[in-house]
């Protein structure tokens, strides 16, 4: 393994599981590192099949609600984030992931600079599909604030009280992720803004 991969498989050891799904992904997930440095995408879409991924969730803690777009390309709506780039800490590609599609620099004083959570999941595009092993992490938002995305990759965004993101098309893992950052943070979200 080299020190890239075992960087990132101590980022990944170090995230307290939530559930007996993140312990499978995160189980899968290191072992995956311990067999491959092939972690990063190469070759749009799917080069290697299983590839890193950094989420930004951008949420407002005191007013209960998380910002999201309208993913142009999975027809979903889905936080901030993308691909880690070859030889990348899944820390850096979420700074720089919130400065090219938010266009504001990151503030993780939600949870930390930590990852909140680990997913795989399998993503269905047009061209096939692949696993994506996401890092998701948290930083503040203002509810009040309009945040501007990147055209190229999402249509509208908008601020979504906790609750309305139960019935909402997303991430498969959104209402986990949601549950695990309402114990993280010690149930301030409240849905009332």
């Amino acid at each position: 393994m080299n020190s890239v991969t075992a960087g990132i498989a101590e980022i990944v050891g170090g995230i307290e599981a939530f559930d007996d799904l993140e312990r499978a992904h995160i189980a899968t997930t290191l072992s995956w590192m311990a067999d491959t440095d092939d972690v990063f995408r190469r070759v749009k879409p799917a080069v290697p099949p299983r590839h890193l991924v950094s989420y930004v969730v951008l949420v407002d803690p005191d007013a209960g609600a998380v910002f999201l777009g309208s993913h142009l390309l999975a027809g979903l709506w889905l936080p901030t984030g993308g691909h880690v780039d070859p030889g990348e800490l899944p820390l850096a590609a979420a700074r720089r992931e919130t400065f090219e599609e938010l266009g504001i620099e990151a503030d993780f004083d939600v949870v930390g600079t930590d990852p909140l959570f680990l997913t795989v999941t399998t993503t269905i595009v047009p061209s096939g599909g692949h696993e994506d092993v996401s890092f998701w992490y948290v930083i503040r938002g203002d509810r009040t604030r309009e945040y501007a995305l990147d055209p190229r990759e999402f249509g509208e965004g908008r601020w979504f009280d906790i609750e309305e993101l139960a019935h909402l098309e997303s991430d498969p893992h959104m209402s986990r992720f949601l549950a695990k950052l309402d114990s993280a943070i010690g149930g301030r979200p409240t849905g009332t803004g």
